[in-house]
């Protein structure tokens, strides 16, 4: 069952996860170094991406988890962001649109997607050596209008 929590954008580690130094929360410049949330007038389709991608960790820090990768990538797939949550590893899929005339974000998660995300987050942990109290796969939908800030969606445990 997911929970949504949705809002508008402007410790030591646990269960063996690794995280920032004092299991302190990242900060948004460290999320990506050299990389600043794009401009709302970058138009392509992969610059909305990393826009939405952007925004989406940024909202994760905001509410207290710990960004440990972004955008994961092995022959199976990729996962937008990795993060943590106390001691649960937490998969995020990230999508973003400009508008809800295509459908929302969240729409585009399809079951075969979130049965790749699975696959994908065994794959990361078993890679990295980890052993989590509990895996969760989250939603992060992100609709940026023409002008103003982005909307945020967090739909955790969809899977």
């Amino acid at each position: 069952m997911a929970v949504a929590s949705s809002a508008t954008s402007s410790g030591s580690p646990a269960g063996g996860l690794p995280g920032g130094r004092g299991g302190e929360p990242r900060s948004a410049a460290a999320l990506a170094p050299g990389r600043g949330a794009r401009s709302p007038g970058d138009r392509s389709r992969a610059g909305l991406g990393r826009y939405g991608e952007d925004v989406a960790a940024r909202f994760l820090v905001e509410r207290g988890l710990v960004v440990l990768e972004r955008n994961w990538r092995c022959e199976l797939g990729e996962i937008d962001i990795v993060a943590r949550e106390g001691a649960t590893l937490v998969v995020c899929e990230v999508k973003t649109r400009r508008s809800g005339r295509h459908g929302s974000p969240q729409e585009a998660v399809t079951g075969p997607k979130l049965a790749r995300l699975r696959r994908l987050a065994v794959r990361w942990l078993l890679e990295r050596g980890v052993h989590p109290g509990e895996v969760r796969i989250d939603v992060v939908a992100v609709t940026r209008g023409r002008t103003g800030a982005a909307s945020v969606e967090h739909l955790r445990g969809v899977a």
